[in-house]
């Protein structure tokens, strides 16, 4: 089979792996088109000034408004025995006439408090013209207030809010805004010049930049940093989980794989094991320095002249709740989307789309979607919305007959477009792509401009047509590379619309989902703060190789820490053919994740390796549908609670402070642990929180603490926490077969635990319902069925 199939590749396939191999990644740092925009520079550069936060002039605190004055600086040299020192000073004003400008400005401030845990402090650098008055980022377009949850007092030195999970200090001088949790432990503190004297190195405090160049402004919102403090989430990032000693640009980028320091999902919110959370914003470009360059201060360089910064306090549960109360909520996508989807790069005509349709009800291989990417246009590729006539007999015959066998097509498509492209014309002459400063396009394609309505419209009406044809879900690809430069229909420059770029590019693809076909679902590659709102997103083109799926772990432990609460990878890796040992390892951790998906360089059907490999990608897939009920469960817990699906262990043991360094396992849900295999073995070490711990293959009882762990008949290990019931389902070959009337309740229960207890969502439920169960004897029964008249229940004690 696997001969028969390396015979028939396509000329068309030939193309496209030269045209891959052509493209490329960029270097990183090398002035080139898209590079990501690093405003640290403009902080480090001698020849600004630099204005820092010095003293609280006044302050109504009914209102929580008043103004803060900043004093003048610039860096000034000095030489010392052959070493060149170079560190603030104050300056006097440099402008003519000196009457008409200020020296310090005194400049507004304002704190708001929107919930019990969650505060926003708002400053200018400049008198704001042209405010927004509604946000895309917020889910209701602005932020909701409740100063009732929060007491004044005026106290020595300043002034105080008392709320039940913390307590704010507003200090007049010198300035300073203190964050304390509700026992009076200090979180964290904005940096003032004071608090900087006991060192010889240069750092800004609080403050914000005047360029020289063009006079624009950046804030540089710096705060103190506690020994042994960690900090996580800032997208879909996959350095080191814990981001403190990085410095971290968020631009949306075109990463080019998943092993660099660039994102294609930079999110402007983090969380600090001490017990808080930021949310920066904006969508200007944003490099933070988490003690990188001096490891006590947490440096926020924001590129908007304005920083607008949410306070999130509590727990790392408490603060993605808070997070996404203000930024929105993951919704709930449909049951088949959580079936496996079948894809490659690419299937190119309705013949090998039903073929692969065909093979994977005959291989017995579970499955719901079947994806086609690149290649189902005339031309590979170029993007306009038409099947290829000549390779398409009828697909909407195809799609139909692919529905009714339990399968959903996805189809990819992306919002740029070649100078070929039959729509390049129509959408330039319309004005419907981003523009230049003269008027034309900035790059050879024209780039969708999705500020526009006028655009967002002509697009949903392209994608509205096939959906009426039968698709069920469009693949969101790209969104990284707006104009930086570009002038959009919004009336700003690239500088706020690049990163705003994603999260416009979901909602249009989202809500049209939605309104047509009554879900809300969506496969993207890149986003920005709210793009959650839109479910899902996968990570990118992932390189074939053991370091590439660790990297994988990472950004999806690192994205859900952010507000997401679903998302998918490429199993296996994209780049090049998955060496078989990788695809076979890779491929129960897809299953063990949110979404899953085979995707990539051919061949990625698991019929195509040999029939090892086809009997261990079975038993995986298998396992996955069989678990339906508790993924479904567990999807809609995490959607309701913004909660991740694939979540770092000290989310559940926030208290237990081995589960803060771990980074190469996860939580599934809330019950079970993960430990992919990221190297050719059979084992390997993991650590476990706090109380006991079941095989979830072999039935082993295992304790708190680190151990080695040999994998099942499945390569992955896998345990479930003591006293959990996880339900699961009669194998089908897709969800749509699925039969939800009668359940099997599987006990996981250490000896003396005698009583366990899981969630269960039904299709079409109304809410989460909870199982318990009881020992009786030699096994488990359950006591009371929330869901009596609509399933039936049969118990297992695994031991």
């Amino acid at each position: 089979m696997k001969n028969a199939w390396k015979g028939k590749i396509s000329l068309g396939l030939i193309c496209l792996t030269v045209g891959i191999l052509q493209a490329g990644a960029q270097i990183q740092n090398a002035n080139v088109l898209n590079e990501p925009i690093d405003v640290s520079k403009d902080f480090e550069d001698y020849s600004n000034t630099f204005y820092f936060a010095d003293e609280l002039v006044s302050f109504n605190p009914e209102a929580g408004e008043g103004t803060v004055k900043y004093k003048r600086h610039t860096y000034q040299t000095s030489q010392a025995f052959n070493n060149m020192l170079m560190k603030p000073d104050t300056v006097a004003a440099n402008e003519f006439p000196a009457t008409e400008y200020e020296a310090s400005p005194e400049l507004p401030f304002k704190i708001q408090f929107v919930s019990d845990r969650t505060i926003r402090i708002k400053m200018a650098s400049g008198p704001q013209f042209h405010n927004q008055e509604e946000s895309l980022m917020l889910i209701n377009g602005t932020a909701p207030s409740n100063p009732e949850a929060w007491t004044y007092s005026k106290i020595e030195g300043g002034h105080q809010y008392i709320g039940e999970h913390g307590k704010v200090e507003i200090l007049t001088q010198p300035w300073h805004v203190k964050l304390y949790d509700k026992n009076g432990k200090l979180l964290t503190s904005t940096l003032h010049k004071t608090d900087l004297q006991n060192t010889y190195t240069p750092v800004l405090p609080f403050s914000y930049v005047r360029r020289n160049s063009d006079y624009s402004r950046s804030m540089a919102a710096v705060l103190s940093m506690e020994p042994g403090e960690k900090i996580f989430g800032l997208g879909e990032s996959f350095t080191q989980f814990n981001k403190r000693g990085q410095k971290v640009v968020l631009w949306v980028d075109d990463a080019n794989g998943v092993q660099n320091e660039t994102m294609y999902k930079p999110i402007p919110f983090y969380m600090s094991s001490r017990g808080y959370g930021v949310f920066m914003h904006t969508s200007s470009p944003i490099t933070v320095d988490f003690g990188k360059y001096f490891n006590a201060a947490n440096n926020m360089m924001i590129g908007d002249d304005v920083a607008d910064l949410f306070f999130f306090l509590g727990e790392p549960k408490d603060i993605l709740d808070e997070y996404t109360d203000l930024t929105g909520k993951t919704e709930m996508p449909p049951l088949w989307s959580f079936g496996f989807w079948m894809s490659r790069i690419t299937y190119f005509s309705e013949e090998e789309g039903r073929e692969i349709a065909s093979n994977l009800r005959k291989h017995k291989i579970p499955s719901d979607v079947i994806h086609f990417d690149t290649g189902w246009f005339d031309v590979d590729w170029r993007n306009n919305y038409e099947f290829a006539a000549d390779r398409f007999d009828d697909p909407v015959d195809m799609m139909a007959d692919m529905r009714e066998d339990g399968f959903h097509v996805s189809l990819w498509q992306l919002p740029y477009f070649t100078p070929k492209n039959t729509l390049f014309d129509e959408i330039v002459e319309n004005e419907l792509a981003v523009k230049d400063r003269k008027g034309n396009i900035p790059y050879e394609d024209a780039v969708l401009d999705f500020s526009n309505p006028k655009a967002v419209e002509w697009y949903q009406g392209k994608l509205r047509h096939l959906f009426d044809q039968g698709v069920g879900v469009f693949k969101v690809d790209f969104g990284e590379a707006a104009p930086s430069n570009g002038i959009y229909h919004s009336g700003r420059t690239g500088f706020y619309e690049h990163n705003l770029y994603p999260l416009r590019y979901n909602k249009a693809v989202a809500e049209l989902t939605k309104e047509e076909k009554g879900y809300s679902l969506i496969w993207a590659r890149s986003t920005w703060a709210g793009s959650q709102r839109y479910p899902l997103h996968w990570g990118g083109d992932a390189a074939t190789t053991n370091t590439a799926m660790s990297a994988t772990l990472r950004g999806g432990l690192s994205i859900g820490l952010s507000g997401f609460s679903f998302w998918s990878h490429d199993v296996g890796g994209f780049v090049t053919a998955a060496p078989e040992d990788l695809y076979r390892r890779w491929t129960p951790f897809g299953m063990l994740s949110s979404h899953v998906r085979s995707h990539g360089e051919p061949p990625t059907e698991p019929w195509l390796y040999n029939e090892s490999f086809l009997q261990a990608f079975r038993k995986a897939d298998n396992m996955r549908y069989e678990l339906m009920p508790y993924i479904y469960a567990q999807a809609k817990e995490s959607s309701e609670k913004g909660l991740p699906m694939m979540r770092a262990l000290f989310v559940e043991y926030p208290d237990d402070a081995g589960s803060w360094l771990v980074d190469d396992q996860y939580l599934f849900g809330s019950s079970m642990l993960v430990a992919p295999l990221f190297e050719e073995v059979s084992g390997r070490q993991v650590y476990l929180p706090e109380g006991k711990w079941i095989d979830y293959q072999t039935n082993k009882v295992y304790e708190t603490g680190w151990h080695t762990i040999e994998a099942g008949d499945i390569p992955i290990i896998v345990l479930v926490k003591d006293g959990t019931v996880i339900p699961h389902i009669k194998l089908a070959q897709s969800t749509q077969a699925m039969d939800w009337t009668n359940l099997d309740l599987r006990v996981f229960a250490a000896e003396g635990t005698n009583s366990a207890s899981g969630e269960i969502f039904l299709p079409e439920g109304d809410a989460v319902q909870t199982i318990t169960v009881s020992k009786r004897v030699n096994n488990f029964e359950v006591t009371e069925n929330p869901l009596s008249g609509k399933t039936t229940f049969r118990t297992q004690w695994q031991k």
